[in-house]
């Protein structure tokens, strides 16, 4: 049996895969980061017989001998680890270049010299910036609109450059904004469900303007999953999206009528990007994961948006809907 690394497995995206590839009969090395309360994540909420099928290694993508160890003995890797928070990268840059740049290229090196025989790398919509034509396809030119999307930007030009420099077994999958349940209040569908569900009345938001294509997180993850079944996704970069459009404004109404319609949006200073910064139009295409694969989206954003009030509902008390979380 093949076993499969998920770095970045105690995260949002990385939960649903791991939980998504042992359903599927995978054997599963979760890579999950180390710290001295010996937490997991969301791996913490998994019922015991399915972490019971899981074999846990607790590192640092940023240490190059705990990634190497890692990969000892893994047939394919899904490599999601990374720091993501836009506004944090505006002050924090360092860490993002060592944890999205430097952690990639560990993950590349090992898988290099292990001859590990699938390497999935995951990107982010966010590397394109403000649309420049619709849909965006994988042609789309690349624009750095924040330290966040800039190392990903790197470490999507390092990973290409060690499928031709070396003909290692490379894809780069790119996610179309991904939401549901167990995201971090950082995003903006839980900051609207977590404010409106806390009882208050004014739902603080940056820009209402911009628009997104949202993925739900089950689709994001079924993606994943059948780019690395095809042979013929290898050496390429891959969107995964709806092909759909909604601006944030319309998402926040639509919540507001389901959740508490005497609600009202508050624009608050402090959650807007720098007016440069600001991706305004992300509406991806869909058609080359569709012709190399056999993925399409099955959750419309209406079943999305309903599962994942249904989660937080049962989880407010892990969010901190009172501030802002960057």
């Amino acid at each position: 049996m093949k076993k499969t690394l998920v770095t970045g497995a105690d995260g949002f995206i990385g939960s649903h895969l791991v939980e998504q590839l042992i359903r599927e009969g995978k054997k599963v090395k979760a890579f999950v980061y180390y710290n001295s309360f010996n937490t997991w994540g969301w791996l913490d909420t998994f019922p015991k017989e399915l972490l019971e099928e899981i074999e846990l290694f607790a590192g640092d993508i940023r240490d190059p001998n705990g990634v190497r160890e890692a990969l000892r003995e893994v047939d394919e890797v899904f490599h999601l680890a990374a720091l993501i928070a836009i506004p944090f990268s505006y002050h924090s840059p360092d860490t993002y270049v060592d944890t999205n740049v430097k952690g990639t290229l560990n993950v590349l090196q090992a898988s290099k010299d292990l001859g590990t025989k699938r390497v999935l790398v995951t990107s982010t919509s966010e590397v394109y910036g403000t649309a420049q034509y619709v849909p965006i396809d994988e042609k789309h030119p690349f624009q750095g609109q924040s330290p966040y999307s800039a190392t990903k930007i790197g470490a999507d030009r390092l990973a290409e450059s060690f499928y031709r420099s070396f003909e290692m077994p490379i894809t780069i999958i790119r996610p179309f904004n991904t939401y549901g349940p167990r995201q971090s209040a950082r995003a903006v569908i839980p900051t609207v469900i977590t404010q409106l569900l806390s009882g208050m009345t004014e739902i603080k938001l940056g820009s209402l303007t911009p628009t997104r294509d949202f993925n739900y997180v089950k689709d994001t993850v079924q993606g994943f999953i059948d780019i690395a079944k095809s042979d013929k996704t290898i050496g390429q970069e891959i969107n995964i999206a709806t092909q759909q459009e909604i601006s944030i404004g319309q998402l926040a109404q639509e919540l507001i009528d389901q959740i508490n319609p005497k609600a009202r949006i508050i624009c608050d200073e402090q959650r807007f990007r720098p007016e440069k910064s600001e991706v305004n139009r992300l509406l991806g295409s869909n058609k080359k994961i569709r012709e190399l694969t056999v993925w399409e989206p099955k959750y419309s954003l209406t079943q999305g948006l309903a599962e994942t009030i249904a989660f937080l509902k049962e989880n407010l008390n892990r969010y901190k809907a009172d501030i802002y979380n960057m």
